[in-house]
């Protein structure tokens, strides 16, 4: 029997329900069949093997309840950021149309096995700002420390992986979004711990781009093939290792 004479223990009690309800929902979700766009800037190429393969993660490295709802509070970052460029007077489309459940704009390539689904689209904005249309936008939210980061750095030297993902964005939506490779894209990061907003206009970047999809293009031959791409590092205790989902896995393999 469960002791709620204690604050602390009814708050626990409550939170473990919750996880354990989001857990739940995260394991029946249909997994993705593809290589996300998003993800091509990972360093680690046998990580994304990993990942596009849907290999089993260890155990305890799936995605907790506190995860699944720091996700879920990037999501209302993201529409919140929306209804606040719309009232700055950017005209900035999210998916095909104004109904409910409109398909988001996103592409595919690789007959499907690459994927990428994009924030969204500005068509115009306020005359008196120098930007482009139509240009690609990308929205994140970060803690403190890293939104300081980004900042100072700019995003392509503190956000790689995000970096990466605007430029293969910004290649693969110009067939359907005539241009819009041609314009910088505008990038926004919410502090989430104060709501600061940070925007920053990132041109394209071709060779980026192409790297990228030469990466994606490797990885998904060498799984098909049944080959193990090279690992981050040499050794185990790595940082990216050891937050890796599939560090288990990976070392127990002498390849």
């Amino acid at each position: 029997m469960l002791d709620f004479n204690h604050s602390a223990s009814f708050m626990e009690a409550v939170n473990h329900r919750i996880d354990t309800a989001l857990e739940t929902e995260e394991r029946a979700s249909k997994s993705r069949s593809y290589l996300g766009g998003s993800r091509l800037g990972v360093a680690c190429q046998r990580a994304l093997q990993f990942e596009y393969a849907q290999a089993p993660k260890d155990e305890g490295r799936g995605f907790s309840g506190q995860l699944l709802r720091i996700f879920a509070a990037g999501h209302l970052f993201e529409d919140l950021a929306i209804k606040w460029l719309r009232l700055a007077g950017f005209e900035l489309f999210t998916t095909k149309g104004n109904k409910p459940n409109c398909e988001q704009f996103g592409f595919e390539t690789a007959a499907g096995r690459i994927q990428g689904h994009v924030d969204g689209i500005f068509t115009s904005g306020p005359d008196d700002l120098s930007m482009s249309y139509p240009a690609l936008w990308e929205c994140k939210s970060m803690n403190n420390k890293s939104w300081k980061d980004t900042v100072k750095r700019g995003v392509a030297i503190s956000k790689p992986v995000y970096a990466a993902q605007i430029a293969v964005y910004q290649a693969y939506m110009e067939p359907q979004v005539e241009g819009i490779s041609n314009n910088p894209a505008l990038f926004t990061a919410i502090n989430k711990d104060t709501a600061e907003i940070y925007h920053e206009l990132v041109p394209f970047d071709s060779s980026l781009a192409q790297k990228m999809s030469d990466k994606g293009v490797r990885i998904i031959q060498a799984t098909e093939a049944g080959e193990l791409l090279p690992r981050i590092s040499r050794e185990s205790t790595h940082f990216e290792c050891k937050m890796c989902s599939w560090s288990d896995r990976c070392w127990s393999l002498h390849a």
